[in-house]
């Protein structure tokens, strides 16, 4: 009977690269960091020229929900720099946006020693899905949350003249969007944890009501409004993208990779 090390050489689907040393790992680590922050400077310097233009799109629901409660629908400014950070920080947002393909092709590239060789070619469809999930978390937040939660905070100050100003309101939109955008990212978060071994599926449903509370709290802390249907608004979303990592956890957990590559 073969020694189990010889057995593990031969196995064509097994890992491919040696061992890395901890400051391999480091090493590697702070070049991938680079790569990425790299690629969202790249992004930025290409969004900072549609910088105005985007906050044509960033201002729509505000003025909805101001022209809906008879307010004037034009947001102030306090300081002269306020205008050019505003831009500032839209174009960082949206560099982050264009370049997050790259910056997830960086993470890929430094978890791929870890994976067998027949799975370092899902390299495309993790990328599709992951900044997939990031722009659906964006969307829903944009076209659902946001809009929603406006009207509700628009139509308790009814009887008051509104003056808001554009860095507060870009502030407040910048946490909706960006925050369900990374929300959005849960089931990949759970994809690398079970990679590693760290969770698997039955312990995701085993600790499912620690989770339910963790949503709601991690809700509540990104819902600008205090009332509980916007909380269950952002929460909902969650719940399911808990359950699709569940099923992600399942097929990626080592034991289950292993089983299936032997088959």
């Amino acid at each position: 009977m073969p020694e189990p090390s010889a057995a593990f050489a031969k196995e064509p689907s097994r890992l491919e690269l040696p061992g890395m040393s901890l400051l391999e790992h480091l090493e590697e680590l702070r070049r991938r960091i680079i790569y990425a922050l790299i690629s969202v400077a790249v992004g930025f310097a290409l969004a900072w020229h549609w910088a105005e233009w985007l906050y044509g799109y960033m201002e729509r629901p505000i003025k909805a929900a101001l022209a809906a409660n008879h307010q004037p629908e034009k947001l102030v400014y306090l300081s002269p720099t306020e205008p050019f950070n505003m831009y500032l920080k839209i174009g960082l947002i949206a560099g982050l946006f264009l370049a997050s393909p790259a910056v997830l092709y960086q993470l890929w590239m430094f978890v791929s020693p870890g994976l067998y060789r027949n799975e370092k070619k899902y390299i495309l469809p993790f990328l599709f899905i992951t900044v997939g999930l990031f722009v659906a978390g964006g969307a829903f937040g944009y076209i659902v949350v946001y809009p929603a939660a406006l009207k509700f905070l628009i139509s308790q100050g009814a009887d008051f003249q509104a003056m808001i100003t554009i860095g507060e309101y870009t502030d407040l939109f910048l946490t909706v969007i960006i925050g369900l955008g990374v929300v959005f990212e849960l089931p990949t978060l759970i994809f690398f944890l079970a990679l590693m071994g760290v969770v698997d599926a039955r312990f995701l449903l085993k600790h499912f009501r620690f989770a339910i509370l963790g949503i709601f709290t991690v809700a509540a802390i990104l819902t600008p409004t205090t009332d509980v249907l916007n909380m269950s608004i952002f929460a909902a979303p969650m719940i399911a993208l808990y359950f699709v990592g569940v099923g992600v956890a399942w097929f990626v957990h080592p034991k289950r990779r292993k089983k299936i590559l032997t088959t």
